[in-house]
């Protein structure tokens, strides 16, 4: 698995390499140099949609809708995207980060906190499907657009929400719980047993929120698509500052691409080089200079570096803070 994880790094340092080298690096570094403090605008953008984010994890677990609670897991989360900015686990690697602060510091049960994950991973899915397909339908009405790019991307939307639509499925109609009783009749171990209770547990709590809790569901919906709603913001600010500014349309769809292609190069950690190649073709498209596309990238590379400097600064203060739950 280590070697599996090291190869896709490779992959993305060799694509990377390959933008670079044909791309005018020096230029997109000054461009990126001379925005100034457009830079706070683009981090300000990011750190509203992270308080949306936050909201709607709120929105799935069983605490009440307090700002003391929010701060909690605001922090929590915090913490928790710097690992899955930074671990090879398809964006999953620091959702066991989030539960083990949760379990210590706030006495939630690793039940309610994963399910509560899971479902926050949903919803937000469910939401880019909304998002992806407002993107591409314009993509559809765009004369910039080529056909080719249009078909890749249609043919990646469908099977994202085949996908999604698996994943929320299996939640909705208990088919992990089910697999495991099956499994457990023929295996016919206590281990056997724990494991299906635990699932039954996590899959009650999802019959709860998803069935008995059709407010917050849509609510959560809905907040979880006006995050999605800033990063378009969030490319318009970029570009405006880089000097190439665009349309809100011709950002929406830059986004909607840049979404479509991490979530399909997942395996590759932080979707290095496929991110910043996808920016420098669809940033060629809109405004004539693949560089302002590299600059872009390089923006929000910048973002990220400084969000996991912040969770990991955090991280590390968290004892200091907070005491244990007893």
């Amino acid at each position: 698995m280590k070697l599996v994880r090291v190869l896709f790094l490779l992959v993305g340092v060799a694509l990377l390499a390959a933008i670079i080298s044909n791309t005018d690096l020096k230029e997109a570094v000054g461009l990126v140099g001379q925005m100034s403090w457009g830079i706070a605008v683009v981090l300000g953008l990011f750190f509203i949609a992270f308080l949306g984010d936050v909201l709607v994890w709120q929105f799935t677990l069983s605490v009440s809708l307090s700002t003391q609670w929010f701060g909690r897991l605001w922090i929590v989360r915090l913490i928790g995207e710097a690992f899955n900015y930074t671990i090879p686990a398809g964006g999953m690697g620091g959702e066991p980060v989030k539960a083990v602060l949760l379990k210590r510091y706030f006495a939630i049960d690793y039940d309610e906190a994963i399910a509560s994950l899971v479902m926050v991973k949903t919803i937000n899915l469910i939401a880019l499907i909304c998002f992806l397909s407002v993107g591409f339908a314009l993509m559809q009405f765009s004369i910039e657009i080529e056909d080719g790019y249009r078909e890749v991307a249609g043919i990646g939307l469908v099977v994202l929400i085949v996908a999604i639509l698996a994943f929320f499925l299996v939640q909705k109609f208990g088919l992990l719980s089910s697999t495991a009783d099956l499994l457990n009749r023929r295996a016919r171990r206590r281990w056997a047993d724990r494991v299906a209770a635990k699932i039954q547990d996590v899959e009650s709590r999802f019959n709860e929120f998803y069935g008995g809790n059709l407010t917050k569901f849509v609510v959560a919906l809905c907040v979880a698509f006006v995050v999605w709603c800033f990063g378009v913001a969030e490319i318009y600010a970029t570009l405006y500052f880089l000097g190439y500014p665009v349309s809100w349309s011709q950002a929406w769809m830059i986004e909607a691409a840049a979404q479509l292609i991490r979530s399909g190069t997942f395996f590759i950690p932080a979707s290095l080089g496929a991110q910043e190649g996808i920016f420098v073709i669809m940033c060629g498209v809109f405004t004539g200079s693949p560089v302002s596309g590299f600059a872009t990238a390089l923006v929000r590379r910048i973002r990220e570096i400084m969000w996991v400097a912040a969770g990991f600064s955090f991280g590390a203060l968290v004892p200091k803070i907070w005491r244990p739950a007893s």
